[in-house]
This record gives C-alpha cells, structure tokens and sequence, in this order.
C-alpha cells in the first residue's frame, strides 16, 4: 500500500532520481518534473501529498511557484525547500510563504526520510483536522453564554487574526489552554500543528533538548518548536522555565531558527507562541527570577480568563455540557442534573474552576445510578474529593514556594496514582503527562510506582 505521492521538482535530474529510488523503496509514489512548468502540469494532473521543491531552477525559482501554490490555495499540500546555496534569509522567507520545512544540499537522507514523514503525518492530521472540524470547534470553544464569556471568546477572536504573541492569566483549572486552542483554530495557522507544553513538567537539565532537539550524524530528533513549525505552540505555566531555556526561546523567537543541540546548522521555524502563567511575572522579574526581555515579547497582548465563580450563570449548561461529551466520548449512561443539584453548584466556590467541574460530572457518570443526580450525590461525591489528600493543602501557606509546589506535585500524583492502581500508563492518561516526562517527576518527588506499566 502506498504511503502517499510525493512530487520532486529539480532540475538536476541525477539528484531527482535517486530520491525518488529512496522514496519508492520506502512505499511512496514518486512523481518527477525538472521545471516550474512540469510541476504545475503534475499537480493538476496528479493532485501529490508533499513536493519536494528546488529553489533554482532554469525557467522560474521555486520560491516564485511556492508563493503562486499557496496564494491560488490555502490549503496546499506541504512543500519542502531544498537548496544547494541556501541561506538563513532564504529558509525564513520560505518558511513564511507556507514551506514546511527547508533542507540544504547535499541530502542528508535520514534527514529527507524524516521531514517526508512527519510533513506526511502532518497532512493526514489536517485532513482528520477538516473532516471533523465542527466536533473539535465545539470542544475547545471556552464555554458559557455569559456576557463576560461571549466578550472573552470575541476578544480572542480578533487577537486571532493577527501574529501578535499572546500571554494568557488566570486560576489553576479556569481553560487557559482551551483557550490558546481556541485562538489557534480562529488563526491562519488552524491547518497547521498545535503543540502544548506543561512547563512544570519538563526537567530543567532534559528542557533545552526537549525544546529544540538533538542530531548526532544520521539521527535527528526534532524538538518541540520545531514539531510546531507554522502552527502554535503553547507554554503552559513559563514561571517554571529555567534561564538557559529562556535565553534560548528568546533567541530563537527573534531569529525564526533553532539550533538543535549538537548540530552544526540552524533549522527554519515560524510559529506563533502563546503562554500563560498563574503567578505574576511582573514580581518574578522584579525578583530577578524571570528575564524581563522574555517576558516582555511574550507579553505583547495580555488575556485574563475569569474564575468560573465570576460567570456561574454558565455552570448549568457546562453541566449539561459535559455529560454530553463523556456519554459520545466515552459511551457513559445519560443522566441529568437535578434543579436542586443545580442551584447548588451555581453557588458552589470552584477553587478548580471548569476542571474541576469536568471532573465532577466524570465522577458522577461512572459512580452513580439512575436518570438524575440529586443533590445529596453531589453533595457526598465533594466531601468524598474534599477528604482526598488536599485537605493538607492550608498547611502548604507555611512553606517555600519551592515546597509548596513540591508538596503539593506529591500529594495530587500520590492521589491519581492511587487511583490508577499503581499504573504509570494509566496514571498518565489521567493527569496529561508524557510518560517520559512523568517518570523524571515520579522519580525527583520519591514516589514509588509498579514497574511494570502494562
């Protein structure tokens, strides 16, 4: 079975054919044209998956036919530069025209099997994207239909449009990241990657690799910005990025490249970075903790999302929303909220916000019975989560801001791996971790765990 048509436009005709032995011997279809002219003929004729683009050719440069492609067509297939004498400048431009990546001459060819295959996965994950775009709109719309919300998604509209850097505040659970999804889907960058990443996650001696990759002579392994490359990328909770790692995001932000870790050249990226933060950079930079260049280009527009205690006129229908999405996600048993249930939510303080709503009405479809939840379930399903090892969490004011976001890691992971029996394969699914990631974690708070994650 085929993995897709991949067209490769050159006029050096050796270099054609021996990518198109490579690509074909990896399943692709290889189509050939040595001009301008012969690639429009084999698009309109054969309609490729991914052109592998030269820029200098005899009749017309590939940065010319790159920008008619993606003017005539938003939509077009991912396009990958290559150039003998290319130049920073050249790989920004044509990255900012729409390219999906830029690869210099001579062909490292694990480095073409790897760009060909992620540009791949890219395409089949927009097609998906497309196909289902009216189920994923309503998923990562910030709900409620508040005044207070309707000018919050409004608001974020708008700041979608244009490429500003926007830096997102507000409580721990209140949908920073639905909201960053949110301007990501509303952008002209929708069609391309959304890479969400949890700060306090990532350790600070793996951050640098994680963020821009590694190579090491054949082998690449792309980082994070790169995966984000003419999408978005989002940095969930910066006030835990060590400063190498900001110096090197300011440095690539300004510059449009990154230097994978133990290459030799930079790599081309365009994304747009969106952030957030619980705690206030203003005093971290004052304190000196957070570089105040940094904060300020991420800072060009600031959004402040509200506690859902400050819209509760919306809680009755994310109630009803929610129950809808784990019954189609999740195949749970209809049941509705009583009156009475209700009423009493919408006065309910929610210190987790709509997190902590989402995970109420998850809680009450798997445990509980019958059509309706009255208000006693509701009432016992709280105290039951209350009595968990958050009851410890006033003594935390005592501590460190340091121990006190220790103590707290240990006690909410202690408390899902729990729940999870002891599974890091589970455990992961219910917190949004990357297991790799979690087991550095798991490892640095002493947490014991199965070995087995099976």
């Amino acid at each position: 079975m085929s993995q897709g048509t991949v067209l490769v436009v050159d006029d050096e005709l050796e270099i054609g054919a021996l990518v198109q032995d490579i690509l074909e011997d990896e399943g692709y279809k290889v189509l050939l044209a040595s001009d301008a002219g012969q690639a429009r003929t084999r698009c309109l004729e054969q309609n490729p998956d991914l052109v592998l683009l030269d820029i200098w050719m005899p009749d017309e440069d590939g940065i010319s036919l790159l920008k008619e492609w993606f003017q005539s067509d938003e939509n077009f297939c991912p396009v990958i530069m290559m150039s003998g004498h290319g130049t920073i400048e050249t790989a920004v431009e044509a990255t900012r025209l729409g390219a999906y990546e830029f690869l210099e001459k001579p062909l490292s060819m694990a480095k073409l099997l790897l760009t060909v295959e992620h540009a791949m996965e890219a395409r089949r994950s927009r097609k998906n994207r497309e196909g289902k775009f009216k189920l994923n709109e309503n998923v990562i719309e910030p709900g409620g239909k508040s005044l207070v919300m309707e000018r919050l998604r409004e608001h974020a509209r708008k700041l979608a449009k244009h490429e500003t850097r926007i830096f997102l505040t507000g409580e721990q659970g209140c949908g920073k990241e639905t909201m960053a999804r949110y301007i990501h889907s509303h952008s002209v960058r929708r069609n391309g990657p959304f890479v969400s990443v949890v700060l306090g996650a990532i350790a600070a001696d793996q951050s640098v690799i994680d963020f821009f990759g590694w190579e090491e002579g054949d082998e690449i392994h792309p980082g994070l910005v790169e995966k984000a490359n003419t999408g978005t990328i989002f940095l969930d909770g910066v006030e835990n990025m060590d400063e190498e790692t900001q110096l090197r995001l300011f440095s690539a932000i300004q510059s449009k490249t990154v230097m994978r870790v133990g290459g030799s050249s930079a790599v081309a990226v365009d994304v747009r970075v969106i952030s957030s933060s619980r705690t206030s950079l203003e005093k971290e930079v004052q304190a000196g903790r957070f570089l105040a260049n940094f904060y300020y280009m991420l800072n060009e527009v600031s959004i402040a999302i509200p506690p859902l205690r400050e819209h509760n006129e919306d809680i009755s229908e994310l109630l009803a929303h929610y129950v809808d999405y784990f019954v189609s996600r999740e195949k749970m048993p209809i049941r509705r909220f009583s009156v009475a249930s209700q009423n009493f939510l919408r006065n309910y303080p929610w210190y987790g916000n709509v997190r902590e709503l989402k995970n109420l009405v998850q809680r009450l479809l798997i445990l509980g019975a019958g059509d309706e939840i009255e208000l006693e379930e509701v009432k016992t399903a709280l105290s039951e989560d209350s009595s968990a090892p958050f009851q410890e969490l006033p003594d935390l004011y005592k501590l460190s801001l340091k121990e006190a976001r220790e103590q707290f890691e240990r006690n909410y992971l202690q408390y899902h791996l729990q729940k999870a029996e002891g599974s890091v394969a589970r455990l992961s699914e219910a917190v949004g971790m990357e297991r790799t990631h979690l087991y550095r974690k798991l490892h640095s708070l002493d947490i014991e765990f199965k070995r087995t994650t099976g």
